[in-house]
């Protein structure tokens, strides 16, 4: 099945870089990097070393290009190199296993958090059974990964069976057996996809996934579909389906997120191109920024080298908006984040206790971690009032945001040894639901932001500690529930012009749920100010997931943030979020659950350009009992305290 607009290079443009034209060489490696982000990313499942194999494969293009003698045949070309690099970092991995000591705990956690059919779901918006056939890849066995993502770029059109077999290094015939077997493999897969869906679940099923971690794989892939085939119940999961094909054909590649772009791009391209008529090759260029030993991933710095090319931002533009998905700063979503409101399993959090009305004590939070910004852009311009509204004071300009974890924050409570905790968390920031932090010595890197929890903490006082505790303030603390500061919203808005004139970069009321919900309490709050010309410069909310399932989690939490961007357009703090269900009582996933968690959500969070800080609840946890936070003492470490730490 041949697809006419097919993304990639034409011929003259190889043969002009070949050649030594830099323009064109600029262009080529534009061109050529989303058809490879997707071949790497679906074959090591979103690894955390997808970035560097991308890089490696585009700098060995460069350096092959003056050896290619068929222009017409540098797709094929393309993708052999690809999958070799793909096969060479499989297996430095598996050399790498057998050679190396156990690893620190932390860097043991599982790291979902790119996993690429996530990423394909939420990024192209993909619905009913495609979303299916997505998710169905989690299932494969690893063996069968590295044939999925040539084989999805030929069911989608993007590869010729001809390219599609020499990428592979088989006959055509070997090919199609091989196929056969995964895509066997998938349906299969779909079908126990369908029936975990079903709600209600079957008994049977949920009995026989009453052991399973969540985790999809081989081995309890053939335990459910076992249960489904022989299910009287569950039989009916196979009708309606449709051929894989058919729900792929023509789907746009999932886009290149833009820091990758930039860094491949400054990292190839700056190298040099080749001369023409030489067989030499440009230097290697530097390890891609943003990486260390391990595999794990930090922040890109924000002093990325720029390309030497003027047309490579070009290039990389044309390659976003080529696939078809729009993830550029200032930009909706795609359709897969617009349309999902706030998850089922996004559930209300243990109420945070208010602190006094004279804002003198810290406030003491059952618990619950927030983001940490990469970096805090220049809040939007103040609103005009409107006649007769009170006038609202400009904002204060913020400092500048240090680069690497400025994002990264923690909710903090007075607990023995929480000044030596908190320095050990990396947290760049944090706020204690009060305008002081009494009793808490934080370090130089972590910057303390003030919040006027309710109606009670709108005093003089109060006001002026925040004044004097830098640049920025929150405000109230779920004004949406009972328990905390439980107020109306025409009270919030008659309170707010005072929080506006202390000359803060204002953050919005920070709701427990429904911040995206049209008509919810923060729409009405929104939809006031606007009409009296009041200022909120940023939107602050909080996220608890049910769901223990790190994948799932990752996306309704990254599907919610996104869904509140694109109703309000504003920057976006994340001031309390964990895995915690309040459904029926309250329940929290295990140790290792929440440790992978914080490891992958932390990852999705750094990714999202319009929010600015998250953060953690909370620092302390109670060693008796479970919990979400990070410290049962200044210096001993839960699972996710480990994680939260090994995040940059």
């Amino acid at each position: 099945m041949s697809n006419t607009s097919r993304s990639g290079p034409d011929a003259g443009t190889v043969s002009a870089a070949r050649a030594g034209d830099r323009r064109a060489l600029d262009d080529l490696v534009g061109q050529c990097l989303p058809l490879v982000y997707n071949i790497v990313g679906r074959a090591l499942n979103g690894h955390a070393d997808v970035d560097d194999v991308v890089q490696e494969t585009l700098l060995r293009m460069v350096r092959g290009l003056p050896e290619l003698r068929d222009a017409s045949a540098f797709r094929s070309w393309l993708v052999a190199i690809t999958i070799r690099q793909v096969r060479n970092r499989e297996h430095g991995r598996a050399v790498a296993r057998e050679r190396d000591a156990r690893l620190e705990e932390a860097e043991a956690i599982p790291d979902p958090a790119l996993d690429f059919a996530g990423l394909t779901v939420l990024r192209l918006g993909l619905t009913e059974q495609r979303r299916e056939v997505a998710e169905a890849t989690r299932w494969l066995d690893p063996d069968d990964r590295e044939l999925l993502s040539l084989w999805w770029l030929k069911a989608t059109g993007e590869l010729e069976h001809t390219e599609f077999a020499a990428a592979l290094g088989v006959t055509s015939g070997h090919a199609a057996v091989r196929v056969g077997r995964m895509k066997t493999q998938i349906e299969v897969a779909r079908l126990v996809v369908r029936a975990l869906g079903a709600d209600p679940r079957c008994p049977g099923l949920a009995e026989t996934a009453a052991a399973w971690d969540g985790v999809p794989g081989p081995l309890w892939r053939k335990r459910f579909a076992r249960h489904v085939r022989d299910c009287p119940r569950c039989a009916g999961v196979e009708q309606g389906v449709l051929p894989m094909e058919r729900l792929l054909y023509g789907l746009p590649l999932v886009a290149v997120p833009p820091g990758l772009g930039a860094r491949v791009l400054a990292a190839v391209t700056g190298s040099g191109a080749p001369a023409a008529g030489t067989q030499g090759s440009p230097q290697p260029a530097p390890r891609a920024p943003g990486r260390r030993r391990g595999g794990r991933r930090r922040p890109a710095r924000r002093s990325v080298p720029k390309p030497v090319l003027g047309g490579a931002a070009l290039a990389l533009a044309a390659a976003v908006v080529l696939v078809g998905v729009r993830l550029l700063p200032g930009h909706s979503a795609p359709a897969a984040t617009t349309a999902l409101s706030a998850p089922a399993t996004a559930t209300t959090p243990t109420p945070t206790p208010a602190p006094t009305a004279t804002a003198t004590a810290t406030a003491v939070p059952s618990g619950s971690p927030s983001p940490a910004p990469s970096a805090d852009p220049t809040p939007p311009a103040a609103a005009s009032p409107s006649p007769g509204s009170p006038a609202a004071t400009p904002a204060a300009a913020p400092p500048p945001v240090p680069a690497g974890s400025a994002r990264k924050g923690v909710g903090v409570w007075t607990f023995n040894g929480v000044s030596q905790a908190l320095a050990a968390s990396g947290a760049s920031w944090y706020y204690t639901w009060n305008t002081q932090h009494a009793g808490i010595t934080a370090p130089a890197s972590a910057g303390f932001v003030p919040m006027i929890w309710g109606p009670g903490s709108v005093t003089d006082t109060a006001l002026a500690q925040a004044r004097a505790n830098g640049p920025y303030l929150l405000g109230f603390n779920e004004p949406d529930m009972a328990g905390q500061s439980d107020m109306t919203v025409d009270q919030a808005l008659a309170l707010w012009p005072q929080l506006q004139q202390a000359g803060q970069v204002l953050g919005s009321p920070a709701v427990a749920t429904g911040a995206d919900t049209a008509g919810g309490w923060l729409d009405r709050f929104m939809s006031g100010a606007a009409a009296k010309g009041y200022r909120v410069d940023f939107i602050t909310l909080h996220w608890y997931g049910g769901d223990f399932q790190t994948p799932q989690a990752v996306q309704q939490l990254t599907s919610y943030l996104a869904a509140v961007h694109q109703r309000y357009q504003k920057p976006i703090w994340l001031t309390e979020y964990a895995l915690i269900d309040f459904s029926q009582g309250t329940r929290f996933p295990s140790p290792d659950q929440q440790a992978a968690f914080v490891t992958a959500s932390t990852q999705a969070l750094d990714a999202l350009p319009y929010l600015q800080r998250y953060a953690w609840f909370g620092l302390g946890a109670d060693p008796s009992k479970p919990s979400s936070g990070l410290f049962t003492d200044g210096s001993t470490t839960t699972p996710a305290g480990r994680a939260y730490q090994a995040a940059r």
